[in-house]
């Protein structure tokens, strides 16, 4: 089965890439994170921001993670007896 790279639904702060490229390469996102924040404040005119919407608007969503819990939706866990 070929590998493919996806948006990552559980591992996500903003829309996944980081999350996803970190599941593609099974490290840790928060190293994935770290590396993108450094790319943005150490690069001439901060690319690493506009690299990030491209990755965002061009990489699909996981079809194979659940997506993360609607946490609005609390009915359960706000009943008192």
């Amino acid at each position: 089965m070929k590998k493919r790279l996806y948006k990552s639904n559980t591992n996500r702060v903003i829309s996944g890439v980081c999350g996803g490229i970190a599941e593609y390469f099974n490290i840790d996102p928060t190293i994935v994170r770290i590396a993108w924040v450094l790319l943005g404040f150490f690069s001439a005119a901060f690319p690493g921001i506009i690299l990030y919407v491209v990755c965002a608007v061009v990489m699909p969503s996981s079809v194979n993670t659940p997506p993360p819990q609607d946490y609005t939706d609390y009915t359960d866990h706000n009943r008192h007896n």
